[in-house]
């Protein structure tokens, strides 16, 4: 049986060991200072709750396929406990969750209204990383949202009518000093128009080194509720999913600064 929303904290609490009390002072200080060495190579485990909004105006730019990507990811590689937050009223993460047989990572479903209380909520519980998946449109709603980032993914197609949708995620993100990143999705692997995209959107902001192509496999694994990471862990499009994550993790935990959007 899934686990849902009302048993989130059985999810992500940890069991205790029994062996707790057999450490003596100077093995725990022997553990403290390797903790201290790793919690430099590995922020993400050690470090206070952080939130990913995925957002984009133009719809069918793989929001939700991004979310759904990296919240797996992070999981997988150590990162949790991760929860995803469906704010689409489309409901298609929650759709793809619930066709999952795997409880990690959560769901957490909440309406925008509802985020800011649901985000304290998750934090409390010891929640490492909150993945939200926005609707595709700018409102005053998602301008909310934005507020409670810690990063701001922008997935992008390589076309022009979604370069040119991209400016008022920016604004917003720019306005309310939120670190952003874009991120190109869908991209063919020969074509030409992914470089003058890439070379287009930096012009605005920094750009996910790692480009996610147009591959079956990405849709084909998301049909029963899991990702290219778990269907085919060591293919081209699970190595690209892992590094986008490593490139959102790293924006993740740098020193709190807002993009500056370049002027002429």
């Amino acid at each position: 049986m899934k686990v849902g929303q009302r048993s989130l904290l059985d999810v992500i609490q940890q069991p205790k060991g029994s062996g707790d009390a057999h450490f003596t002072p100077e093995k725990l200080g022997q553990i403290t200072k390797e903790i201290n060495l790793l919690s430099c190579f590995l922020p993400c485990k050690l470090a206070r709750m952080k939130t990913l909004v995925i957002a984009s105006q133009k719809g069918g730019a793989g929001k939700t396929t991004i979310a759904a990507h990296l919240a797996v990811a992070a999981e997988l590689g150590g990162a949790g406990p991760v929860v995803l937050i469906d704010s689409d009223p489309q409901g298609s993460l929650s759709a793809w969750w619930n066709s999952r047989e795997a409880q990690a990572p959560a769901l957490a479903p909440a309406s925008l209204a509802e985020l800011p209380a649901k985000l304290e909520a998750l934090r409390a519980a010891g929640v490492k990383l909150a993945v939200i998946d926005t609707p595709p449109a700018i409102t005053a709603a998602i301008r909310d949202v934005v507020k409670l980032a810690d990063l701001v993914l922008i997935p992008t197609r390589p076309s022009p009518h979604d370069l040119r949708a991209v400016g008022q995620t920016v604004d917003i993100a720019a306005e309310l000093q939120k670190p952003f990143a874009f991120c190109v999705t869908q991209a063919k692997p020969t074509a030409r128009l992914t470089v003058q995209a890439v070379a287009a959107l930096s012009a605005h902001g920094v750009v996910a080194p790692a480009i996610v192509h147009d591959r079956v496999d990405y849709a084909a694994s998301m049909i029963d509720g899991r990702t290219v990471i778990e269907t085919d862990p060591k293919g081209r499009s699970a190595a690209e999913i892992r590094e986008l994550l490593y490139f959102v993790q790293a924006r993740l935990h740098e020193k709190k600064k807002a993009n500056k959007k370049e002027t002429t």
